[in-house]
């Protein structure tokens, strides 16, 4: 089983990801995970715990870098 964790950094603004946004892009990506930049949101999947961990150094990097709001969508596959 794998856990699939779906997050959108605010503010928002179409074809211009802001420092927040690539922040939270790059936490991700450093957690070793499979990662997919949509336009609306990203997605991140592999194990239980790396998923979990990930999902606590995508907000901690986006708020950081300025977003005013990160939602999260955590589902097992």
């Amino acid at each position: 089983m794998v856990l699939r964790l779906e997050y959108t950094v605010e503010p928002f603004v179409a074809g211009a990801p802001g420092p927040h946004v690539q922040a939270a892009l790059e936490a991700a990506g450093e957690a070793g995970l499979d990662v997919e930049f949509g336009p609306f949101g990203t997605t991140v999947a592999g194990a239980d715990d790396a998923v979990i961990d990930a999902a606590g150094r995508v907000v901690r990097a986006a708020m950081d870098a300025g977003a005013t709001r990160v939602s999260l969508q955590v589902e097992r596959s």
